[in-house]
């Protein structure tokens, strides 16, 4: 801020400067993203926005904005009287709604009229969207990436986790989307970001990365369940280095077994996924892995899973995604086993020695 003396007006610079940022769309809004770290405070619920739209469309402007305004009066009173009732004299919140207009202003102006050192976003939250766009854009082009691919079932996401215990250095794209990456991808019970939340936490992460530090990440798809990664980051996965992870069937299998046994304890939503294999696998095959989950059989239905579906399936798609793998170095991983600290340091050694 060049001169917060003269102006309520802040920008996306000025976001460490703050004390709090608050959002004061409606709840929806908010869930579909926001600023990260931002607290939602809305001057209008969900409904009262849908009313006072309603009413700018079928009965005036002036009519609206006097709906409109009671409302924001009556919950900005109320958040004064419960979310900001404990702050402290030199409190200095940013203010933002959509595009930096009423909504916003009107918490702004309240704020300040008490005494706290309140400032209004420029632009609001299309100010913040347009720039984590501009990041995604951006960002992915300047680190080093090693790419961790295999076949469904080599622990790749348990590499990951145990190369960040290590202190290494990850890009965890899969716990950003909130799944798996695959088929049975899903995460029961939990559903997956908005795409718009997804990009903001993508960008908060890469920002969050060291250039002058290896950038560990698993091969992915274009798509993780219903997300889709930039373009930009893609590519720069498309062109990196990596490693290529060799498991046995055995240790593959066990691995499902432990990793998605969530899945045999919800057998009806289990047996649906399955289901959508149908035309690709056949009416047969997937009455039989149905048999396999009735029968708590989960060994044979991941072993007949990798073979029938997964492998035939990663070869594909993973051969025509990173053509340049197909002579990367390999390593021989085992991801049941106890010290998974060792199966990361020979990881890195192997990686110094090429």
């Amino acid at each position: 801020m060049k001169n917060p003396a003269a102006s309520t007006i802040a920008t996306l610079a000025d976001l460490d400067q703050f004390s709090s940022i608050i959002d004061v769309r409606t709840p929806l809004e908010f869930a579909e993203d926001h600023i990260p770290g931002a607290i939602n405070a809305p001057v209008l619920s969900n409904e009262e926005r849908v009313l006072v739209g309603t009413m700018y469309k079928q009965v005036s402007p002036f009519e609206a904005t006097k709906v409109g305004a009671a409302l924001v009066a009556k919950n900005i009173a109320h958040h004064l009287e419960t979310l900001f009732a404990d702050q402290p004299k030199d409190w200095k919140p940013l203010i933002y709604c959509w595009r930096g207009g009423k909504r916003s202003g009107s918490m702004t102006s309240w704020l300040r009229l008490i005494g706290w050192k309140a400032y209004q976003l420029d632009g609001g939250y299309k100010a913040w969207r347009h720039q984590v766009l501009a990041d995604l854009d951006t960002l992915p082009g300047r680190y080093r990436y090693c790419v961790i691919s295999g076949l469904t079932g080599s622990g790749k996401t348990r590499l990951l986790h145990a190369l960040a215990a290590s202190g290494a250095q990850v890009l965890d794209t899969e716990a950003l989307a909130n799944h798996r990456g695959s088929l049975l991808g899903a995460v029961p019970g939990q559903p997956q970001p908005s795409q718009k939340w997804f990009d903001t936490q993508l960008a908060h992460r890469l920002a969050q990365l060291d250039p002058a530090r290896p950038v560990f990440v698993e091969s992915e798809s274009k798509r993780i369940g219903l997300v889709h990664l930039p373009a930009a980051l893609m590519d720069a996965l498309h062109a990196a280095d990596g490693v290529r992870v060799q498991v046995n069937m055995d240790e593959r299998v066990a691995f499902l077994c432990e990793d998605y046994a969530e899945l045999l304890e919800q057998p009806q939503a289990f047996k649906a996924q399955l289901t959508r294999l149908t035309e690709l696998l056949g009416r047969q095959t997937i009455q039989r892995w149905h048999q396999l989950i009735d029968q708590q059989d989960k060994a044979t239905l991941f072993r007949e899973l990798i073979e029938q579906h997964y492998d035939p399936a990663y070869r594909r798609s993973n051969g025509q995604l990173y053509p340049g793998l197909a002579e990367a170095p390999v390593f021989t991983f085992h991801p049941n086993a106890t010290d998974m600290n060792g199966e990361v340091q020979r990881l890195l050694q192997q990686l110094i020695a090429n």
